[in-house]
């Protein structure tokens, strides 16, 4: 991820109106031949195995870390106490307990905190956003929300630390997927109150990459089922939330559809340029929109033009960059801090929900 990042910089040009440009100027990693590829890039002053090293940089403002879930506690909590701003990655902490002690620092500290979700940024996630909140649904009856991809339906994958509770968290799949799948349920108000948690698991072992096999304890895939009850004294109703690792037929799925008495909304990235609106006129009808290129920044892309992941980690940056500056404007950011502990909330319940079969307080 952070060369995808590195990547986003590179074409910072092709955004328009753009007050703020990054500049990546350090990298830490552990794995030379990772670091090895930074050398390419003119303005990083510094490449060390040692990121201690790089929070000591005075020429670091913005640190954005991509680490194993079990290190995202000590890593945030050390950038936050170096007085540089923080790009997390998501979950935010192997567990509820970990994210609330660093919203507990980045509150602390004054430093802008945001956490990386880049999905709801495609034009059809902000068009879905915004004829939710314009009110079209009328009264929302259920919405789905959810991710997909099928990289682990091979068996013969070698385990990474993905698979093990000891570096992914007991969360598993809800760490690694659901902070996407929650960002713009949480941004429309829609915290389940309720919820009742299925979590599978896949393979029980994998190859250890050695010729061995090692246990795989991690949950593969959820479907929580939650209760809303909106901001604004709205109606209540059910939110599914869908996350696996397990999807036949899939790639790398995001989705998200919400139903109502007056109209509906539906968006996938597997369709990354088509929006699906619903309305009741003499019949009951869904129409297809094809959007093209409108992101929610700028960029020099004819609009003709479909969007794609490396578009969408740019317009996140954008986001990012611009709040913090506070320029973004109304318009739709990062995952906030609270945000990212409600999701982890979420989490917390869903575990004790598999673990109780039944329904649970959020």
């Amino acid at each position: 991820m952070g060369r995808e990042m590195a990547s986003a910089f590179a074409r910072w040009f092709a955004l328009l109106e753009m007050p703020v440009r990054p500049e990546l100027v350090a990298v830490a990693d552990l794995n030379p031949g990772a670091r090895e590829w930074f050398e390419q890039i003119p303005s990083v002053k510094l490449l060390t195995a040692d990121y201690a090293e790089l929070l000591a940089s005075p020429d670091v403002d913005v640190v954005y870390v991509a680490v194993p879930h079990h290190l995202h506690e000590k890593i945030y909590l050390d950038v936050l106490a170096a007085g540089k701003d923080l790009f997390a990655e998501k979950p935010f902490g192997m567990s509820l307990t970990a994210a609330e002690s660093i919203a507990a620092a980045a509150n602390s500290s004054g430093g802008f905190v945001r956490c990386s979700s880049e999905f709801p940024f495609f034009p059809g996630a902000q068009r879905a956003f915004d004829y939710v909140r314009s009110g079209a649904c009328g009264r929302i009856l259920e919405a789905v929300s959810g991710f997909h991809h099928s990289s682990d339906l091979d068996s013969g994958k070698a385990a990474n630390w993905k698979r093990q509770n000891a570096t992914c968290g007991e969360i598993g799949v809800l760490g690694d997927l659901g902070m996407h799948v929650c960002h713009l349920p949480l941004r429309l108000g829609w915290k389940p109150k309720r919820v009742y948690a299925q979590l599978s698991k896949g393979f029980p072992t994998r190859p250890d990459g050695k010729g061995g096999e090692v246990p795989c304890d991690t949950w593969d895939n959820a479907i929580l089922n939650s209760w809303v009850e909106p901001d604004g004294g709205a109606d209540p109703f059910p939110l599914r939330l869908e996350m696996k690792r397990l999807a036949p037929g899939e790639t790398n799925t995001w989705f998200i559809e919400v139903l109502g008495t007056e109209g509906g909304v539906r968006f996938s990235t597997r369709n990354p340029k088509t929006l699906q609106t619903f309305s009741i006129e003499d019949d009951q009808v869904w129409k297809r929109s094809e959007l093209g290129f409108g992101t929610p920044f700028k960029t020099v892309t004819g609009g003709i033009f479909e969007v794609g992941f490396p578009d969408v980690i740019q317009q996140m940056w954008a986001a990012f960059l611009l709040d913090r500056e506070g320029l973004l404007d109304g318009r739709f950011g990062c995952v906030s801090v609270g945000e990212a502990v409600a999701s982890q909330q979420v989490f917390a319940a869903s575990l004790k929900s598999q673990d109780e079969q039944k329904v649970v307080d959020v």
